[in-house]
């Protein structure tokens, strides 16, 4: 039987933890591309990242990966912003209950898809890079 702490949603400071735990699990496979990118976790995307991405709901984003790419880093271009990570807890949560899957297993999910596209990955690439850490 489910105790009544089992169905008390991650407040934004235990979803955090829980995204700095899978960095820590992607780190293998990433490595120096995640050392020293922070994870921000809010309730929400702002308005103005739902209208930059394009997206109906506040529900449709679970998170992003913002700031300079990895390239003009490496090239030593000034002018760009740091990188970060945002992930967005209620519609994690939402996805979270439709699919039934483990929460730690979506915030992975999200995290190494937000990390690879911003640095070229295929799916495909993102895909063998979850199945090393699952």
């Amino acid at each position: 039987m489910a105790s009544s702490h089992d169905l008390t949603p991650p407040s934004l400071d235990d979803l955090a933890a829980m995204a700095e735990a899978e960095l820590n699990r992607l780190r293998p496979a990433l490595g120096r591309y995640i050392d020293g990118v922070p994870v921000q976790v809010a309730e929400f995307p702002d308005e103005e990242t739902l209208r930059e991405m394009g997206c109906e709901s506040p529900f449709d984003l679970l998170g992003l990966y913002a700031g300079g790419s990895i390239l003009a880093e490496e090239r030593g271009d000034t002018g760009t912003l740091p990188a970060m990570i945002f992930l967005y807890r209620r519609p994690l949560l939402d996805y979270w209950c439709e699919t039934g899957e483990p929460l730690r297993r979506v915030v992975r999910h999200v995290l190494i898809h937000e990390i690879g596209h911003h640095l070229g990955l295929s799916d495909e690439d993102m895909d063998r890079i979850e199945a090393s850490v699952a």
